[in-house]
């Protein structure tokens, strides 16, 4: 037997070698990726619409291919192409022979060329059509055969045949060509699409469309001779029209297809987008766009967030403006300055720490802090106000005095851990304008900021009063996407729910645009916290606002940077966040997160926790940190004579006819701008004369403030300008002497105001009221820059 085996092996060693060779050779004829050719980038929303696609590199309308393929296609193609397309091995030979023959008999070329075939020879697009060339394709057709399943060589065939001109595959030919995905075509349109490949140049509009229509019927007459139409669907689709000049299509979100192609090109999106809602939003956008441009506002962005999923919902990077304007900036992306937009964030900050609570008054009075002055945007002074109206009316000077007291180095490190990473400089150069608009971010960040306050709110209200550490990870484009699992914690990495469910209660306060004012009212209308920001000069409006369900970032302007008055939050922005908001379902209200508040009792009149002097208090829920909180140091027990007409001390009035009161006073400063606001407030009563020494500040200079350079700029006449000097006195009434280096300027009562022109240099300021008291300092003025 043994012998036998080798002289077998021996007499036909050449034959066992050759088809060892040929084996190895048809194992290996194929690469592992047939087709190496770049796609197009499409993008769909969650619901399988096309939203946009880019064309690939090569010019080629090219999708990325598909795993599967409508079945009216693979009827058709079968029918047209390859009867017996699930019976053979890669090849015809019945289909081969009756093509050669064909060939050698007749004028005409017939080709006897399977699906498989047909997928090697696209494989090979720059070979000649030889017969060694069919060889070669008959032999790689088995293997792959043998490599896929019938049905995955269908989807490469449907993927990469071509339909004419520079369409490629057949779901970018049905866009083209019908303006809907494949899954949507009718028997007689996807009949036209399966005879293309055969004869791509058909598809010219106007020229071929009599041969064009004959291949298609005759096709159609097979469907209904095999079974698949019946004779109505038959006459049917008889009737309808050829394909025509390709269609545009779908641009619903162009700016985000444009992203998406920047980060992975060639690849088959399958977003997170919500076809109804981005539709919305593009005709919001495209309306107030009309109405903006009349004041040559250009440039308009949307951005909504799904808080839960952490999903992105609508993305309409920039208006429908004309080239001139920038129509291709995509404003989602690109940094411009915050404006007011970060002051949630601080107060967030402040209240975690017990610096205040929501209702606190804190100052709003004229400050200059190294050589800074920041200013409200109406100009005006509160004099005391509480952090939740300060919040919700976007006041600048409380916003500066509590950035300075909570600490611009702290505050700057936490904005990288709430996703606001734009800021790529010291804290130093930005300063305490950082708050009010002196540094950059996107709108892609601080709309992700206000979601992960949402998402971190949220999440602890509805688990067992944990902290989510990704919180404020920023939201993703992908409908199903592997995000890093939840890492609970009982600490926040961020803001507390506490701090941020009081700065949404604040939030939710702030005064909605024309037409919205009394949203309250109606049953229909959405709570929203939200904020406006207008950056200086006018260059930038913006609009931010979260529910439980939705993040909303609105930004207007002009991509060139160019200011525009009323160019603001309010008027340019907000309107289109709140069109936005009546789109979406209600969400309702975030729930009290109790587990991270804590009941106190405050002072009615200063909002501090109440301390034994206050007589009227209120409970308030506040979070755990304000027990941390100093209590109210503008209540004071003040003694009276028995008249109460004057403040007494026990060394200078009987201490058996002394009277005791708890009275609301703040200092001198404070009160000359909080009375004006508020008429219920009362100055304790004056001293008794002789009682002086009780060492309450009675007056205190408003302005200039203490070592504070005054800068003077001359007219157009070449003089110097008038400076105004403000004091604030306990009680007004009394007649106040002004005297500079020991020279009177003059008298005031009631308003302690005086305006004078000196000369620079430096000088002691005195003022003295009538009963004696005076109050002195040293000021320096100089000219203004260029004098």
């Amino acid at each position: 037997m043994v012998r036998r085996l080798k002289a077998f092996l021996k007499k036909y060693r050449f034959v066992l070698a050759l088809t060892m060779l040929l084996a190895i050779l048809w194992l290996f004829c194929l690469p592992n990726t047939l087709f190496d050719q770049k796609y197009a980038t499409v993008v769909y929303d969650k619901q399988g619409v096309l939203l946009g696609a880019r064309i690939a590199n090569d010019g080629q309308w090219r999708f990325p291919p598909s795993d599967s393929v409508p079945t009216k296609f693979e009827t058709c193609i079968r029918y047209f192409e390859d009867e017996y397309f699930y019976w053979h091995p890669g090849f015809n030979p019945v289909a081969m022979g009756k093509a050669l023959w064909g060939n050698m008999t007749t004028d005409t070329r017939r080709g006897g060329s399977t699906l498989t075939q047909q997928v090697i020879r696209l494989g090979r697009p720059n070979e000649k059509r030889t017969y060694v060339e069919k060889i070669i394709e008959l032999f790689k057709a088995t293997r792959l055969e043998a490599r896929h399943s019938k049905k995955a060589i269908l989807a490469l065939y449907a993927s990469h045949a071509p339909f004419g001109g520079n369409v490629v595959g057949l779901e970018a030919a049905s866009w083209r060509y019908f303006g809907v995905p494949s899954w949507q075509l009718s028997w007689a349109q996807m009949a036209s699409l399966a005879i293309l490949p055969n004869a791509p140049a058909l598809i010219f509009p106007g020229s071929n469309d009599a041969l064009l229509r004959k291949k298609r019927d005759r096709l159609l007459l097979k469907l209904k001779q095999k079974g698949v139409l019946n004779a109505t669907d038959y006459a049917l689709a008889l009737q309808e029209p050829l394909p025509g000049k390709p269609l545009p299509l779908p641009q619903l979100a162009p700016h985000l297809v444009e992203l998406l192609r920047k980060k992975r090109p060639s690849t088959r999106w399958n977003s997170s987008i919500a076809v109804n809602l981005q539709q919305h939003c593009n005709q919001v956008v495209s309306h107030h766009h009309a109405i903006l441009q009349q004041n040559q506002i250009h440039n308009l962005a949307v951005l909504v967030l799904d808080v839960r999923t952490n999903t992105v919902l609508a993305y309409v990077g920039n208006a429908p403006t004309s080239k001139e304007h920038d129509p291709f900036v995509d404003i989602i992306q690109r940094n411009r300055s915050t404006g007011s937009l970060l002051k949630p964030l601080l107060f967030a900050s402040a209240l975690d720490e017990g610096l205040v609570l929501p209702k606190t008054l804190i100052a709003d009075i004229p400050t200059v802090i190294n050589g800074y002055r920041p200013e409200n945007f109406n100009g005006d002074f509160d004099g005391a106000v509480a952090v939740e109206v300060a919040l919700s009316r976007s006041l600048n000077i409380p916003a500066v005095r509590l950035l300075q007291r909570y600490g611009l180095a702290k505050f700057f490190g936490k904005l990288p851990k709430a996703g606001i990473k734009t800021l790529n400089r010291p804290a130093d150069h930005y300063g305490l304008s950082l708050i009010l608009g002196g540094a950059e971010s996107s709108l892609w960040e601080m709309t992700n900021a206000y979601a992960g306050m949402a998402r971190t709110l949220g999440f602890y209200t509805q688990s067992s009063s944990e902290y989510d550490q990704n919180a404020f990870e920023g939201a993703t484009f992908l409908q199903h996407h592997r995000s890093e699992p939840i890492r609970k914690s009982q600490q926040p990495n961020v803001f507390s729910a506490g701090a941020v469910y009081n700065v949404f209660e604040s939030l939710k306060q702030v005064n909605r645009p024309n037409g919205q004012e009394h949203w309250d009212f109606f049953t229909e209308s959405q709570p929203i916290a939200w904020k406006t920001g207008t950056s200086f000069g006018f260059k930038d409006a913006w609009a931010v606002g979260v529910t439980p369900h939705y993040a909303i970032g609105v930004w207007a302007g002009n991509a060139d940077g160019e200011g525009r008055p009323g160019l603001t939050g309010i008027q340019a922005a907000a309107p289109v966040l709140f069109d936005v908001l009546e789109s979406l379902p209600p969400s309702g209200w975030f729930e009290t997160p109790f587990d991270d508040l804590i009941k106190v009792k405050t002072c009615r009149h200063s909002g501090y926790l109440a301390g034994p002097n206050c007589a009227e208090s209120a409970e308030q829920w506040v979070v755990n940190a304000a027990l941390k909180s100093e209590p109210c140091p503008y209540h004071n027990t003040i003694f009276f004579d028995a008249e109460e007409r004057f403040q007494v001390g026990s060394d200078c009035y009987p201490l058996t006819e002394m009277k005791k009161k708890s009275w609301f006073s703040l200092p001198p400063v404070l009160a000359y701008y909080y009375q004006k606001k508020h008429p219920e407030y009362r100055e304790a009563p004056p001293l008794m004369p002789g009682c002086e020494s009780l060492g309450q500040p009675l007056m205190q200079f408003i302005f200039p403030k203490a070592n504070e350079t005054i800068l003077l700029a001359k007219d157009f006449n070449g003089k110097l300008g008038e400076v105004v000097f403000k004091l604030a006195h306990q009680q007004p009434d009394n007649e106040v002497y002004w005297y500079l280096d020991g020279n009177y300027l003059g008298s005031t009562i009631q308003f302690h105001e005086l305006a004078i022109s000196p000369e620079p240099g430096t000088y002691r300021l005195t003022v003295m009221d009538a009963r004696g008291h005076s109050l002195a300092q040293r000021i320096t003025v100089g000219w203004a820059s260029g004098e």
